[in-house]
């Protein structure tokens, strides 16, 4: 009978033998501290990162509209009035009201273009 291995014969069989250690690892040389350290490599100004790849082209945005200029021709009558009427109001203010309000009418619709 001695083809035949019993269970308990396996098992031993697949026990390792404590007496046998696996081969030690070789630990890595160590280094010898010298008296003289070393000086740290001069730092470089980082240079310019060359772009991989193009920036998508900026939109440029439409166009303003310029605002129409105000003109007497573009103006009801009544519109026309108010303006000269609050132009005439701040030339006598500025002079203190000391002058002749004609005057100061005259000159909002000179300036204004419509007189």
């Amino acid at each position: 009978m001695a083809t035949k291995k019993t269970a308990s014969k396996k098992a031993a069989a697949k026990k390792k033998d404590p007496a046998k250690k696996a081969p030690a690892k070789k630990a890595a040389p160590t280094k010898k501290k010298s008296a003289v350290k070393k000086k740290a490599p001069a730092k470089k100004a980082p240079a310019k990162k060359a772009p991989s790849k193009k920036a998508p082209a900026k939109k440029k945005a439409p166009a303003r509209k310029k605002p129409s200029k105000v003109t007497a021709n573009s103006l009801t009558g009544e519109e026309l009035y108010l303006y000269a009427q609050e132009a005439a109001y701040y030339l006598a203010e500025k002079n203190g009201f000391s002058g002749d309000p004609a005057d100061y009418w005259a000159k909002a619709q000179k300036e204004l273009g419509i007189g």
